[in-house]
């Protein structure tokens, strides 16, 4: 209930709020992983063998690739921030809104970040075979250098994306109240 005027809130009022909330907790969990690779995944990986290194990140790829679960919410966090943006527009409040568009360019980068180059680098690692009987490791160490700079890319974009929609959520919150 809107606590000045006693009514309920509207339906696109709840829209935007499920949506942004949505949003929020998809891009968290999306920046909560990548920043996860850089502290302790890649790093760990890096202090061991490189026999080591292309197992693991094999199994890691197969295991992202194959989860239909990591594939809902990695998509899904592109599409309700778009949506909340277009709702939070179509009510008027172009604060929320912007906010929230801001959060989808960064995190459509993100995806084309992704699709063009750790995608790639994971199907080439993939493609070596099995680390057991690999002599060439010169595709780890391409793969090493590029993959771990993008994913702090995309792990500060999405954390870049993150604040977006808290600021959002906020400006929702102060807008609803009114």
């Amino acid at each position: 209930m809107n606590p000045e005027h006693g009514t309920p809130p509207s339906a696109t009022s709840r829209a935007a709020t499920l949506l942004l909330g949505l949003s929020t907790v998809l891009i968290g969990l999306m920046a909560g992983l990548f920043f996860a690779f850089d502290v302790s995944v890649m790093p760990g990986l890096a202090a061991g063998d490189d026999r080591t290194y292309v197992t693991a990140m094999q199994n890691f790829n197969a295991a992202i690739d194959g989860n239909g679960l990591f594939g809902s919410a990695f998509v899904l966090a592109l599409l309700a921030t778009a949506a909340a943006a277009v709702v939070a527009h179509r009510q008027g409040r172009r604060g929320p809104a912007v906010w929230a568009a801001a959060a989808a360019l960064a995190y459509l980068v993100v995806l084309v970040i992704t699709f063009a180059v750790n995608i790639p680098l994971n199907n080439e690692l993939a493609d070596a075979g099995d680390a057991a009987g690999l002599t060439d490791f010169a595709v780890l160490e391409k793969f090493k250098g590029t993959w771990v700079t993008t994913n702090i890319l995309r792990t500060l974009l999405c954390t870049a994306a993150l604040t977006a929609l808290a600021r959002a959520l906020l400006l929702h919150g102060r807008a609803t109240a009114r």
